[in-house]
Order: C-alpha cells, then structure tokens, then sequence
C-alpha cells in the first residue's frame, strides 16, 4: 500500500474517530440539559451517527491537498475545511442537527460554531505537525555536525 493511501486511511481514521467523539460528548451535553429525557424515533440515533462518520471521512480524506507540494498553504486549508464544512452543512441538515425549525439566525450561529470548531481542531493538528517537524530539522542538523 503506498504512502499517501496509508496517509489517507491514518487521516480518515482520526477523523471518524474525533467526530464520533464529539458526537457522543455534545449528545451526553444534550441528555444531561433534558434531564435524562434525551429520546429519538425512527432511527434517528443510527442516522446521526452514520452522518458524524461521514461528517469524519469529510474531514479526514480531503487531508490529501497537504500532501502537494504545488499548492500554496491557504489553498490546501481552503480545500480541506471548504470540504469538510460543506459536507458538514449537508449532513447536518439530513440528519436533523439543525433543520427547517432552526431560524436563519440560528443557522448561522451553528455554522459559526461549526467553523470556529473545525478551525480549532485544524489549528491544533498544525501546531502538532509544525512542532514534529521542527524536531526532525533539528535532528537532522545536530547529525550533520
């Protein structure tokens, strides 16, 4: 299996597993404010955790772009969070996250908070991989001494 197929797995992996996680965290959030009345119908449950792992393949799969050396940086964000946050969008709405009951208003402070989370999480994992890397420079130069 070549590198960037396994990069692409490693990548599609975490993202899964980060939606899912926060799926189960705000629907704890959620349960807790209902005090304990937190109830769904009609598959609802499996629909929304089917929507987080594709919600997660959204994210994790367009990772890809960071792999090109031809693009300039804001272009690979650009591609990867336009992605993700319109798959986001459209399964939000297909899954009842938020739907016809939400106010314009209030569609646009969920994709707000949306945004402001996905940029988070994307920030943290360049940081991450900034720091790596500045490591394996400085290996690399204490070895040519």
């Amino acid at each position: 299996m070549g590198k960037a197929v396994k990069d692409i797995l490693k990548s599609t992996v975490i993202s899964i597993g980060m939606a899912l996680t926060i799926f189960s965290i705000v629907g704890m959030i959620f349960d807790i404010m209902g005090g304990g009345n937190f109830s769904m119908e009609g598959y609802q449950f499996t629909k929304m955790v089917i929507g987080s792992a594709i919600v997660g393949i959204g994210f994790g799969v367009p990772t890809v772009v960071y792999n090109s050396e031809k693009l300039p940086m804001p272009v690979k964000v650009l591609l990867h969070m336009g992605i993700g946050c319109v798959i986001y969008t459209i399964v939000a709405y297909a899954v009842g996250w938020f739907g016809a009951a939400a106010s314009p208003l209030q569609g646009l402070a969920i994709a707000g908070i949306q945004l402001l989370v996905a940029f988070i999480i994307w920030f943290c994992f360049m940081r991450y991989y900034r720091k790596e890397a500045k490591q394996m420079n400085e290996k690399i130069q204490a070895l040519k001494k």
